[in-house]
C-alpha cells in the first residue's frame, strides 16, 4: 500500500462579514464577534491506494476534489482523520506556485527547482532538458510576468516532472496550454505510469480519466459517492 486515507474530514469557516484588516480581525476574534458558517469540504473519506495504481477522482465543482489532493500532498491538515504516505510524492496541484514573476525563466528554474529539493548542480546538468521540454528557448531570459499562463504552466510542469517520483498527484494540469503541450504532458505521465508510479489524477475530462486510470473515486458534496472500476463509475457519474 502506498497511500492510506482514513476517515478524513475537512471543515472551513466561511466568514459572513468583510474584515477591514488584520487588526480588526484580531479585535473581533478576541471579542467573539466573528460571524461565520461552517462548511465541510470533506466528510469521513476513507480509501487505500496500492503501489502502481492509477486512481482518478471525479465530481462536480465544490465536491472536495482539490481539498482532498491538498490533504494527501500535505499542503493542509485535515480537521479529523489522517493520511499516511509510503514513498516520495510529487504534487502537481498549483503549477508555478513557487515562481517569482519578476525573475526570468532561467532564474525561476533554479528557484523553483530548489523549492522542490533539487541541487544547483543537478539543475545545471538538466537545464537544457527542462527548456527543451517546455519549448521556451526564445524566452529563457524573459521575466515570467511577460509570459502567458500557458507558458508558465509549460515551465512549471517541466521542472516538476524532472525526476520521476513514486507517487504523483495531478490536479487538472492537462487542461492548460495548447493541445500539443497537453499531449506532451499526458505522454510524460503515461511514461511514469508505465515505470510503476502510483498516480492520483483529478480531471473534469472523463475521456482522460478513462484513458489513464484503472480505479475511480466519485466525490459528491465531500463524501465518496462511489469507488470502483473506471468504466462503471464514470458511466454512472455521466448518467447522474
Amino acid at each position: 500500500m502506498m497511500i492510506e486515507v482514513n476517515n478524513v474530514s475537512m471543515k472551513f469557516n466561511l466568514y459572513k462579514e468583510r474584515i477591514g484588516g488584520l487588526k480588526e480581525y484580531i479585535i473581533k476574534k478576541i471579542k467573539g464577534e466573528l460571524k461565520y458558517e461552517e462548511f465541510w469540504a470533506l466528510r469521513n473519506v476513507t480509501f487505500n491506494i496500492n503501489k502502481g495504481q492509477v486512481v482518478g477522482i471525479i465530481g462536480l465543482n465544490g465536491a472536495g476534489k482539490s481539498t482532498l489532493l491538498k490533504i494527501i500532498a500535505g499542503v493542509i491538515r485535515p480537521t479529523s482523520g489522517y493520511v499516511k504516505i509510503y514513498g516520495d510524492i510529487a504534487p502537481l496541484i498549483e503549477l508555478g506556485a513557487g515562481f517569482d514573476m519578476e525573475l526570468t525563466a532561467r532564474e525561476n528554474v533554479f528557484l523553483n527547482g530548489a523549492i522542490l529539493g533539487h541541487t544547483e548542480k543537478f539543475l545545471k546538468e538538466r537545464f537544457e532538458e527542462i527548456i527543451d521540454f517546455s519549448e521556451l528557448h526564445e524566452f529563457v531570459d524573459v521575466p515570467l510576468k511577460n509570459f502567458s499562463s500557458g507558458m508558465v504552466a509549460r515551465l512549471a510542469f517541466s521542472i516538476a516532472t524532472l525526476v520521476e517520483p513514486k507517487i504523483l498527484i495531478v490536479d487538472e494540469i492537462l487542461s492548460v496550454g495548447d493541445i500539443k503541450f497537453q499531449q506532451k504532458c499526458e505522454k510524460r505521465i503515461k511514461d511514469m505510469i508505465n515505470n510503476g508510479a502510483t498516480v492520483i489524477f483529478v480531471s473534469h475530462s472523463i475521456k482522460q480519466i478513462k484513458e489513464l486510470c484503472d480505479t475511480v473515486i466519485w466525490l459528491e458534496k465531500g463524501q465518496i459517492k462511489m469507488l470502483g472500476e473506471v468504466d462503471k463509475v464514470c458511466d454512472m457519474y455521466m448518467d447522474s
